[in-house]
């Protein structure tokens, strides 16, 4: 599939629905990929994208419209929460969370 036809290019409703929490070895500061300034520290172990915590979660790496044009802007160096999530809508279809995530931005599931 094209990645302008991966219907999560530009979606984004499971970045302004859910929480990110990831091993704090995927920062940059610590040799990963995922910039220090996007994440919040948890535990000694763990962090969390920015944003993601609010009452109305929204990633701080996200940008755009979710279901119109919305863009992650580290796509390249997300966390592994965020790799991992919904692979399936990269076939043109969604899982559960997915599907449950497109609902509450009012979008329609994936077929």
């Amino acid at each position: 599939m094209r990645e302008a036809d991966n219907p999560c290019v530009r979606c984004g409703a499971c970045c302004a629905s859910f929480r990110v929490d990831f091993a704090r070895e995927e920062l940059m500061s610590a040799g990963g990929c995922v910039p220090d300034g996007l994440a919040v520290p948890l535990t000694e172990h763990l962090c969390r994208m920015r944003g993601t915590d609010h009452a109305q979660p929204r990633c701080a790496a996200l940008s755009g419209q979710v279901g119109v044009d919305a863009r992650c802007g580290i796509y390249e160096w997300r966390p592994g929460p965020c790799r991992e999530f919904g692979m399936l809508a990269t076939l043109g279809r969604g899982d559960d969370a997915c599907s449950r995530a497109r609902q509450r931005h009012g979008l329609p599931p994936l077929d």
